[in-house]
């Protein structure tokens, strides 16, 4: 458009998936926080919020300058990641005693779930890429974050939203699960991780529910909590042997050139690190350590991805000079 800037032009480009790069952004703060890394955490937080802030700007003005391009995007499951993004930055707030802020989040995140969530589901089909997962994963982070919460606040409805939301992720995922396409774990550019990356913040809802039933709140009898743990366990567990599986596939057909997609790789490598150190101490297994291996893998992925992401940046701004 004439006129136009090239930063303005260039976001105009980006897909409704660039909304990964907040969530891999944000869950890494959040994995750090959860290790004792606070400073580094915080300044990774800032660099999430300038992202959300930016991307949020460029939602609105999609919505009011093309409607037509913002309902034909939002049918795409590239569109929930505007879900996830904030509520995993709901999620860090709260961590740092924002609630007010944390809960402003999860309305906003709650409001658009689900037109988003209809829309994309409505265009399942097969075979899909691993964006499909998102609808699994929006779910699971307003779970995440209600449970937040509500041991925060000491709540307990916030708590029994969260344990619906968890459920109805995992039913999202196993639809999602039968409309993949496996065949992305070589030709996928990236967001085929978010086929584990789902579990594992499906294992971090439940942990987070199981760490509010044990706050002194009558939540649900000895028996739902077995269950729940035991849910909990066995998706990490299956978040971990993905893990396995997406590395020797990235091991066995390398894709080293950078795509906006690869920030859906790091999101499921921070949010495993941060599912296996909360499950760790909610669960009372021993999981921590390998969490924080993991966290550091997860760090250098980041940085990698972001080093690429600025690079593309900087050559497609030179571009629309």
């Amino acid at each position: 458009m004439p006129g136009t800037s090239p930063l303005r032009a260039w976001l105009a480009q980006r897909p409704p998936a660039a909304g990964a790069a907040v969530m891999a952004t944000g869950i890494v703060s959040v994995a750090l926080h959860l290790t004792g890394y606070e400073l580094l955490s915080r300044v990774i937080l800032a660099v999430a919020c300038f992202a959300w802030l930016t991307l949020a700007a460029d939602f609105a003005l999609r919505l009011l300058g093309d409607r037509a391009r913002w309902i034909r995007e939002a049918g795409t499951p590239g569109a929930l990641t505007a879900v996830a993004a904030t509520t995993v930055l709901g999620t860090r707030f709260s961590a740092l005693g924002w609630q007010t802020l944390a809960e402003t989040l999860l309305a906003l995140a709650f409001v658009l779930w689900p037109g988003l969530l209809v829309l994309v589901v409505r265009n399942y089909r097969r075979p899909m890429p691993g964006a499909v997962f998102l609808s699994c994963v929006a779910t699971e982070g307003l779970a995440v974050l209600a449970a937040t919460l509500a041991k925060a606040q000491a709540v307990a409805w916030p708590a029994y939203a969260a344990l619906v939301l968890f459920w109805l992720g995992l039913v999202l995922y196993v639809c999602a699960l039968y409309c993949f396409d496996l065949r992305q774990l070589l030709d996928g550019h990236g967001d085929q991780w978010i086929a584990g990356g789902a579990l594992a913040i499906s294992a971090l809802a439940g942990a987070q529910l199981i760490a509010v039933g044990g706050e002194g709140m009558y939540l649900w009898d000895t028996d739902d909590s077995s269950v729940l743990r035991t849910v909990t366990l066995a998706l990490l567990v299956l978040d971990l042997c993905w893990y396995a599986v997406l590395v020797v596939a990235e091991l066995v057909r390398p894709r080293l050139r950078y795509d906006v997609r690869r920030w859906s790789t790091v999101f499921p490598m921070g949010i495993t690190a941060a599912a296996s150190v909360s499950v760790a101490a909610a669960a009372h297994v021993p999981s921590r350590g390998l969490g924080e291996v993991l966290l550091w893998v997860a760090v250098a992925a980041w940085l990698a991805v972001a080093t690429g992401a600025v690079l593309d940046a900087r050559a497609g701004l030179r571009a629309l000079r």
